[in-house]
């Protein structure tokens, strides 16, 4: 082989070399230099990084945060009311040095699938301890309290995750639902509730419509009481209006006066054609009818 063929291959070599000890870390990622298993580099910045060709090896982490959704688990509150819940975190990898290598002796060439093996594990222990503590109930958990039940699974839900050299960024309760034996009894259990709140508003109501109706009654009665006595007076001043024109007229002329007086009377007698007044001829009423005027009266 000549000289020519020997550098073509050696500078093959290098530059081989060269190339295999050069890596890149995206800004979305964390790495990790190994040699023979032992982390000798942590790299956790953006660029570009060296290892040894052939020797040390690149281990990659996602260093987003990443979700995790736990399964249906079933809890019991101290209300001894069975709930089945699930949730979901959002955790990622620690930003520190020390927290990538502690999740690399963590879970080993396992990566993020034993990771988040372990964390579900964390998380449904949490979540048990925590919803089952005393002093809450399925009220509590169904709730607007249910906010700060979360923040305390979330807090030791990531002081736990800490071993791993995790960051549990935030857990929430996806759904909370009653197991399926429960919820006939508590659909009954509601309906009667709803039920006897509807015959308490209607109670309510015929209540308010009887006040409102006796009220109504009561204020009828004295409208009229009131427009009764008006009309009596009214009435009374007309009669004693009329008894002052009487007697006014009676005082003017008072012949004139006995004269109409007597008509009035044959008039209000005399309706019909079948009167018929029995009376002496020298009576009174005839003062103002001599012979003649009288005919449709019998005397005896």
């Amino acid at each position: 082989m000549g000289r020519g063929s020997i550098f073509l291959v050696t500078l093959v070599v290098l530059v081989v070399g060269l190339l295999s000890s050069i890596f890149i870390v995206d800004e979305r990622e964390k790495a990790l230099v190994l040699q023979f298993g032992q982390i000798k580099q942590v790299k956790t910045e953006p660029g570009l990084g060296f290892k040894i060709p052939f020797i040390q090896e690149v281990v990659r982490y996602d260093g987003r945060i990443l979700s995790l959704d736990t399964p249906a688990i079933e809890i019991t509150p101290s209300d001894d009311r069975r709930l089945v819940v699930d949730a979901f975190a959002r955790y990622r990898i620690g930003e520190t040095e020390e927290q990538i290598i502690q999740f690399r002796q963590a879970v080993g060439p396992g990566g993020l699938r034993l990771a988040e093996d372990r964390l579900a594990s964390i998380l449904i222990d949490v979540i048990r301890a925590v919803l089952g503590s005393e002093g809450v109930t399925s009220n509590t958990i169904l709730s607007a309290e249910r906010s700060a039940l979360m923040n305390r699974i979330r807090s030791q839900a990531d002081a736990d995750a800490s071993t791993l050299g995790l960051d549990v960024v935030d857990v929430r309760l996806k759904q909370t639902n009653l197991p399926e034996q429960n919820l006939a009894a508590t659909f009954d259990r509601m309906r009667a509730e709803r039920e006897r709140e509807a015959t308490d508003e209607r109670a309510r109501g015929e209540e308010a419509a009887q006040r409102v109706r006796a009220q109504a009654d009561r204020t009828v009665v004295e409208l009229v009481s009131d427009a009764n006595r008006e009309a009596e007076i009214v009435r009374g001043e007309a009669d004693a209006q009329r008894n002052r024109i009487f007697a006014e007229a009676y005082g003017a002329d008072e012949d004139f006066f006995r004269f109409y007086r007597s008509l009035s009377a044959y008039e209000r007698a005399l309706k019909g054609s079948n009167s018929t007044l029995v009376i002496t001829p020298d009576s009174e009423f005839f003062e103002f009818l001599d012979g003649a005027g009288i005919s449709g009266v019998s005397a005896d």
